[in-house]
């Protein structure tokens, strides 16, 4: 089943992530892990599975992946399978400031927004949106979360066949 993941990063954390995820998805799968500003939207016809992710910025995915979904047109993804990831501050983190999970609360992070919209797209989601956890704005990640990434690629590998 070939596979893509897709993502944009600023600090390295997501691309990470998306390699990760690419790695765990590999075992028995044909997968690439590229960033978003390498790819263009009609490449993704024919695709078994599409998996995209974002840092979260101001509670949503970043401008260049907001972008690159709209431009997708809407068969492009109607026999691909989808699923959305992003990298997001702890809940501990966000609490410690309220204002921040006020905000949290209303609009959520960023992969909701990007699996919601892959889905308008024609894509089906297979598995819930994830997100990963940073220390900090810039990161790094922390203890653990590639470990989850890799098993989350599996996790999606085994969805998109069964």
């Amino acid at each position: 089943m070939k596979a893509l993941v897709i993502y944009d990063s600023q600090f390295g954390n997501t691309k990470k992530i998306a390699q990760t995820i690419a790695e765990g998805y590999s075992s028995e799968g044909e997968v690439e892990a590229r960033h978003i500003g390498d790819v263009q939207p009609d490449e993704l016809r024919g695709l078994s599975v599409l998996i995209l992710g974002s840092p979260t910025q101001r509670f949503r995915p970043t401008e260049g992946t907001n972008d690159f979904i709209k431009a997708i047109e809407r068969d492009v993804l109607s026999n691909t399978k989808v699923a959305a990831f992003d990298t997001r501050l702890t809940e501990e983190e966000i609490e410690k400031t309220g204002i921040l999970a006020f905000f949290v609360r209303i609009f959520d992070y960023a992969a909701k927004p990007i699996g919601d919209r892959l889905v308008k797209k024609g894509g089906e989601l297979i598995l819930p949106p994830e997100g990963f956890y940073v220390g900090g704005i810039e990161g790094p990640l922390l203890e653990g979360e590639l470990d989850r990434a890799r098993s989350w690629g599996e996790e999606i590998l085994h969805a998109a066949q069964g």
